[in-house]
């Protein structure tokens, strides 16, 4: 018999092909994501998976000159599939995904990242033919229309994980309506000319609520507004995770929806949502004080007070405040006296921070494991490079040379050089002497 160990590596094959009927027979688990070897291609992928019966999960992300006739393959010959992944592979099309919905596979994940070619019959069929669904990711495609959409709102309520971001011709349409607008106004307004079919269809009213989401991400679809934020609450009141970045047209307005959210919520990243102020994010910590994960970054109007407000979040662990250009070492000071558990900090092009600031936070904050400082000009000075990551090899030049990322042991690295060189500073005082900035770990004034 063979060892549990042998067992388990058959039964999940990582990067390559099964090679003998022994191992075809036994495989539940394929993952081709990283596709290192040329002779893993749609071909040798089409020959194999007939004899892979048994299959559960299949990941072909890394084969991108994937196909219809493996995709159709597959479906007929895993009747136990569970899970799928074909991100990336662009040669798919609904022609593969109709027939894995005609066969009534058990799927319970499905990942549809990317594929261009894709159009609404697919998404309305896998909403319609796939119960069991519980994870479903359909990130940017240029197709999607909110019409699908809607039907994965009516039809799949088992739905744990909905990802959406950067379809681009979603809109309030493809989400629920939330209830007080299904009054009727007093008075009609004239209709607008011309109208498209988008434009015609009616608000989703619902039901029934969507109690099982948990992780939405409608990232970059910049039609989204306020509306369409209110509904998705009313209806999906225990959302966990709430990706909204880059949905542009975002206000204080959608704050205040997202409040009714409370205690569930538990990480909020809106980057790039340049209309929300202080003073919806002020509420929004009012109400949802579970918040662990938050990202502001490029929100331009937000000022030392968001911070001061995001500090008071007892369980924070990871900001993002990239290029918030009105902060100063306020909300540095801020975070170093309350945001005592923050392990991850981004930083980068906020001009208005000193050193001194950095410094004082480093020594308050003893669980920070990452700090993000790119463009800080404090940070620019002699000595403190060293400590930085390398620069990622594509940066050119000018990214290379205001790369400041610290993470790890060069976290406790770099605390302990500004800490040195604040006892020269204080030596150099006492000892009426001019303070000199340099780049080494010595103590010595000179």
């Amino acid at each position: 018999m063979a060892p549990l160990a042998l067992l388990e590596d058959i039964e999940r094959i990582i990067n390559r092909l099964p090679t003998t009927p022994g191992e075809c027979r036994r495989l539940r688990h394929l993952v081709l994501q990283q596709n290192l070897d040329p002779a893993i291609n749609d071909e040798a992928l089409a020959d194999v998976i007939p004899d892979c019966r048994n299959l559960l999960s299949a990941v072909l992300s890394g084969v991108p000159d994937l196909t219809d006739r493996t995709v159709v393959r597959l479906a007929s010959s895993a009747a136990n599939l569970q899970g799928l992944d074909l991100s990336g592979c662009n040669e798919v099309s609904d022609v593969g995904i109709l027939e894995l919905t005609a066969k009534s596979l058990p799927l319970e994940w499905l990942q549809l990242n990317g594929l261009s070619g894709i159009t609404d019959s697919s998404i309305s069929a896998i909403a319609k033919s796939c119960p069991r669904l519980v994870e479903l990711e359909l990130c940017e495609l240029p197709l999607l229309t909110p019409k699908p959409v809607r039907d994965l709102w009516s039809f799949s309520r088992k739905l744990r994980t909905l990802r959406l971001a950067r379809c681009s011709l979603l809109s309030d349409k493809a989400f629920p309506s939330a209830l007080h607008m299904m009054d009727e106004p007093n008075e009609k307004p004239l209709p607008p000319t011309p109208s498209t079919w988008l434009e015609e269809i009616p608000p989703l009213v619902l039901h029934h609520t969507a109690e099982n989401l948990r992780v939405l991400d409608i990232g970059y679809c910049a039609r989204v507004t306020d509306d369409a934020i209110a509904g998705v609450i009313a209806h999906a009141p225990k959302i966990q995770s709430l990706v909204l970045s880059g949905c542009t047209a975002l206000t204080d307005a959608s704050l205040y929806h997202i409040c009714g959210l409370g205690d569930n919520l538990d990480t909020l990243m809106m980057a790039h949502v340049p209309q929300i102020t202080d003073r919806g994010v002020v509420k929004l910590v009012r109400f949802c004080s579970s918040l662990r994960s938050v990202d502001f970054a490029f929100c331009r109007h937000l000022t030392d007070l968001t911070v001061l407000e995001l500090s008071s979040l007892p369980n924070l662990q990871r900001l993002s405040l990239v290029r918030v250009q009105n902060l100063t070492d306020n909300a540095v000071f801020a975070l170093a006296e309350h945001a005592v558990g923050l392990e991850r900090l981004h930083l980068s092009y906020c001009d208005g921070i000193s050193l001194s600031a950095v410094q004082l936070m480093l020594r308050k904050l003893v669980r920070l494991q990452l700090l993000t400082a790119n463009g800080v000009p404090a940070l620019k000075r002699k000595g403190i490079k060293r400590f930085s990551d390398p620069p990622p090899k594509n940066y050119d030049a000018d990214q290379q040379a205001a790369f400041r990322v610290f993470s790890g042991a060069n976290v406790a690295a770099l605390r302990d050089f500004l800490d040195k060189e604040l006892q020269r500073r204080r030596n150099a005082e006492q000892s009426n002497m001019r303070f000199i900035p340099r780049g080494d770990d010595k103590v010595d004034l000179y």
